[in-house]
């Protein structure tokens, strides 16, 4: 039980010691959130109360059922987008369809993830390589940055593209409310600075919720509203009822590609989170399958209080471990604080601008692009710094959807690739040692032209058989003196039947050809199918040791007939 429901646990063993940590970042982030959620719920395409809804009963689930207790949830800019662009394909944002979609898209998200924790199936996640993953994301940044210019300069600009935005902004130039402008500027430039004084200072002034009263107070001493600046006017009042989303199989048939999306790019932002903070909280048990069960639970119930779909966010996370968070208690208090503000504070926000919070989505997103991450690539791995820019401008160019469609297949595609070709090491003594090393990474190798020591850095199997035949076939013929062949079989884990069918064929080509074949290093598993396929009987084709230098000494030793089988040959 302790495991499913890790509140059990810690609420169970509550330290006295920890509840200050808890309720500093518990109200901490609840005040981030407000303002945060409204901002979401607006790029989301929805009325900013949803935003709200999504931050409350999704917090209270995953604090009783995710075994991160830093981990704050709640609507995040990444999600949003991805419901914008999801749900706006099937409705006209902020309609009460739309609406409708969008929690449907909460519940058929979070039945993925709950069904995917339930199986276990929490690796397939790994099908989105880390390049792709982060080309994703930077790109999804810049999309959302621009996503947000018409709310920054009071245009009506209806176009998703980024280049099409950019076109409608230079064709309107003329139009841009100067008021609307100032107010959004004025919010990113504030932003900005409390974000660098709280990072020099190593404080925590909440920077979302300053922007929204200086905004609120603007637009309603200097009547800015009568000047053309968007507000959001009419708030509803009160807690959401519960109420099971309207489901029409042809809805959920049409909301499953981006609720697959969804159900996968919130569980690996979520545990890339969580493994960060794993490194600073070694009491932090990382389960990827509770994870996935607990963020399924959250979009359900979320789902049944007017939810849109929510997962972890970074820069909230960052600031409930900086403000002292250590149990899921502080993720109930934030989730009540957004409750009072339900209960009494909506009406306040009757002349809050459209531009602040296009202003704190802006600048949230402008940690999404990871510039760093792809100089590193290019330094380190020029083939992931490929999978990084195709996926970040396929999703840009394309949209979200077939961006990471490309990425997904771009890896998987990798994947293939480097199975099917696998490196194989020629190896070398070191002189005086009985250290074996590749001749191409270590000079002055001892070599013999009668010997050939090869090692495949692979399993083998029915995709790369033929390029491994081929590879070592090459090898043979340039040593016209061979007599031995040493395969180091340390690295294989697994071989096919394909795979058996090339060794059998090698074996039995090079005996005709006057060269043995040697085993060496054969991991237990391995060993236990050659006998399965009788490779064992072929004891005047191939030989068995344990070590390389068993190989070695026997050959130098010009030991013609083995009338006493290896020790390698015990089945154990």
């Amino acid at each position: 039980m302790r495991h499913y429901f890790p509140v059990l646990d810690w609420m169970g063993n509550y330290r006295r010691a920890d509840l200050g940590g808890d309720v500093s970042a518990g109200i901490t982030v609840g005040v981030m959130l407000i303002p945060q959620g409204m901002a979401y719920a607006m790029l989301a395409g929805l009325p900013p109360i949803y935003g709200l809804y999504a931050a409350t009963i999704p917090l209270f689930i995953y604090a009783l059922l995710g075994r991160t207790p830093q981990l704050a949830i709640g609507p995040v800019a990444v999600i949003s987008l991805l419901v914008s662009r999801g749900v706006g394909s099937l409705a006209t944002p902020g309609t009460e369809e739309f609406i409708m979609l969008a929690i449907l898209l909460a519940l058929t998200a979070g039945v993925i993830q709950l069904a995917m924790g339930v199986f276990r199936l929490g690796f397939l996640v790994n099908f989105l390589s880390h390049p792709v993953v982060a080309g994703f994301i930077s790109a999804a940044g810049i999309i959302i940055g621009f996503s947000q210019v018409k709310h920054l300069l009071g245009l009506d600009i209806q176009k998703k593209r980024i280049y099409q935005i950019i076109l409608d902004v230079f064709q309107n130039i003329r139009e841009i409310n100067f008021e609307t402008f100032l107010v959004g500027l004025s919010s990113i430039l504030v932003l900005v600075g409390i974000k660098r004084i709280n990072r020099r200072y190593k404080l925590r002034i909440p920077g979302p919720l300053i922007v929204v009263l200086f905004g609120l107070a603007v637009v309603y001493f200097f009547k800015l509203f009568d000047k053309g600046v968007s507000i959001i006017r009419d708030i509803p009042e009160g807690l959401p009822v519960f109420s099971l989303p309207q489901m029409e199989f042809s809805d959920i048939r049409s909301l499953l590609p981006i609720a697959f999306t969804i159900a996968f790019i919130s569980f690996i932002e979520s545990m890339a989170i969580a493994k960060a903070l794993q490194r600073r909280h070694k009491r932090n048990i990382i389960s990827p399958n509770q994870e996935l069960m607990a963020m399924g639970l959250a979009n359900i119930f979320g789902s049944f209080f007017k939810s849109f779909p929510v997962t972890g966010g970074f820069s909230r996370t960052a600031v409930n471990d900086q403000a002292g968070a250590r149990t899921g208690l502080a993720a109930i208090i934030s989730g009540v604080i957004v409750v009072l503000t339900l209960m009494f504070l909506t009406p306040y926000f009757y002349y809050l601008p459209n531009a602040v919070l296009a202003a704190i989505i802006m600048v949230a997103v402008v940690g999404l692009i990871d510039i760093d991450e792809a100089k590193h690539l290019w330094q380190t791995d020029r083939v992931d710094f490929v999978l990084f820019c195709v996926t970040a401008v396929g999703t840009m160019v394309l949209g979200v959807e077939p961006g990471i469609i490309i990425g997904v297949l771009l890896s998987i595609v990798m994947v293939i690739y480097r199975i099917s070709y696998p490196e194989i090491e020629e190896l070398g003594q070191i002189p005086g040692r009985r250290i074996f090393r590749n001749i191409e990474r270590f000079p002055d190798l001892e070599i013999h032209d009668e010997i050939l020591i090869l090692r495949i850095e692979s399993q083998i199997y029915f995709a790369n058989s033929s390029y491994i035949k081929d590879a070592v076939y090459t090898k043979i013929a340039e040593k016209p003196k061979l007599k031995h062949l040493i395969f180091d079989a340390s690295a294989i884990n697994q071989i096919d039947s394909s795979g058996f069918h090339f060794l059998k064929d090698i074996i039995e080509d090079l005996h005709k050809k006057g060269i043995l074949i040697h085993f060496v290093q054969v991991r237990g598993g391995i060993r236990d199918v050659m006998k399965k396929n009788h490779m064992f009987a072929e004891n005047k084709k191939c030989q068995y040791w344990l070590t390389i230098e068993d190989a070695v000494i026997f050959i130098k030793r010009a030991q013609k007939d083995i009338t006493k089988r290896p020790y390698i040959f015990q089945s154990n």
